[in-house]
């Protein structure tokens, strides 16, 4: 039996082919890997996220970005499309098209039974590879459930889990509280 290689490809031509695609795809050490369809659930609690985050507090100002903005970590050479990214402070982005950031500081990812293993280890292990990253949420879509990450030093994580409808989220980054029953507004569980 014959087993077929795999065809590898170069960051710039992964660019290219996402560039005309009608689907979203990941790049991962030169593989592409195409991305999995969203819920209702998922799109409710993305847009809550981002609806309840201030584009400034105070002197300190925000970048957010959903879905559609590429994430780029150079050292897995990888680019993935996050559910939701603050940046603090302003963008740093990988060329002049600005179609790929470097910099955020907040990372949310929209949980499925499909991606839940792969957002909690793999995904985070290589998220942690960038400087500026300081908090990583990870939110279920059937439940009042969040598991919080905040980084406490270089090589240290501190995990709050949230459960409950009452339950409230401090983001440490922009010292702003978010309650579940907010994020979870207008989602139905099954």
């Amino acid at each position: 039996m014959v087993v077929a290689a795999t065809k590898r490809y170069t960051a710039s031509e992964y660019i290219a082919l996402e560039d005309k695609a009608e689907f979203k795809s990941e790049f991962i050490n030169g593989e592409i890997i195409p991305m999995a369809g969203v819920s209702a659930n998922h799109n409710k609690i993305a847009l809550n996220f981002c609806r309840l985050l201030p584009l400034a507090i105070g002197e300190q100002v925000y970048e957010i970005f959903m879905s559609d903005m590429r994430l780029w970590m150079p050292e897995y050479s990888r680019y993935t499309y996050p559910d939701v990214m603050v940046i603090t402070g302003e963008p740093v982005f990988v060329d002049q098209r600005q179609m790929e950031v470097t910099n955020p500081s907040l990372i949310v990812e929209i949980l499925s039974s499909s991606t839940q293993a792969y957002d909690h280890e793999s995904k985070f292990r290589q998220y942690r590879s960038i400087p500026s990253f300081q908090e990583y949420i990870l939110v279920y879509q059937n439940s009042y459930e969040v598991d919080y990450y905040v980084k406490e030093s270089e090589d240290r994580w501190i995990l709050i889990t949230h459960k409950g409808e009452e339950s409230v989220i401090r983001l440490v980054s922009m010292q702003l509280e978010i309650s579940l029953r907010d994020l979870y507004k207008r989602v139905k569980f099954d």
